[in-house]
């Protein structure tokens, strides 16, 4: 392993689709130095993900479940860590968002995915929500990926629970409706300390 890559850190922002993440994300790429590059789930597979659901002739908002998670998640997933370690390998940090829900839900995989990205330092940052605010930001964004979460959102809710912390050490940013999320960001751009997984 270089230097570089033992240097370079990943920052892994994760959370429920609609619990802020794009936001915490933008609020820590202005405040860490140096600037990690940022791998959005969305951004990177957005467009490829509709193209691929259209041909195989599933539903335009269709981001969960056991055929996305089969043909598509783990694609997606797989492709945002090869592009991060490759990124580190010349010293550049980054900064992945997606909600990750299976890696930092179990300490077995989130340390078998650390290695895939290249070994420490790997932050993760928890963005907490709630399911009114969820169900809520969800609406407002009106996004067509956001449809299956809507029309079914108690199962959802069993899926990727909002209020369950990951089972990893993570830090957390509290955006639920009136939280100060700026000062939160302040805090851990000040110093990269891992809170417990409680």
């Amino acid at each position: 392993m270089s230097s570089a890559l033992r240097r370079a850190a990943v920052w892994v922002v994760a959370g429920p689709p609609g619990a802020g993440k794009s936001t915490v994300a933008d609020g820590l790429l202005r405040r860490l130095d140096p600037v990690p590059a940022l791998l959005d789930k969305d951004t990177v597979y957005g467009d490829f993900v509709a193209a691929i659901l259209a041909a195989a002739g599933r539903p335009d908002g269709e981001r969960e479940g056991p055929w996305y998670d089969e043909h598509i998640k783990r694609y997606e997933y797989a492709g945002l860590t090869k592009t991060a370690r490759e990124i580190r390998t010349h010293g550049c940090p980054v900064l992945l968002s997606a909600p990750f829900s299976g890696q930092i839900a179990d300490p077995v995989r989130w340390a078998a995915w650390v290695d895939e990205l290249g070994g420490p330092p790997v932050h993760l940052v928890w963005v907490r929500t709630d399911p009114a605010t969820l169900h809520r930001r969800l609406v407002e964004r009106g996004s067509p990926r956001d449809g299956q979460k809507l029309a079914r959102f108690a199962e959802f809710l069993d899926a990727i629970p909002p209020g369950r912390p990951p089972a990893v050490p993570h830090l957390v940013v509290d955006n639920r409706d009136g939280a100060d999320v700026a000062g939160q960001l302040d805090r851990i751009a000040r110093g990269p300390g891992v809170h417990g997984s409680g």
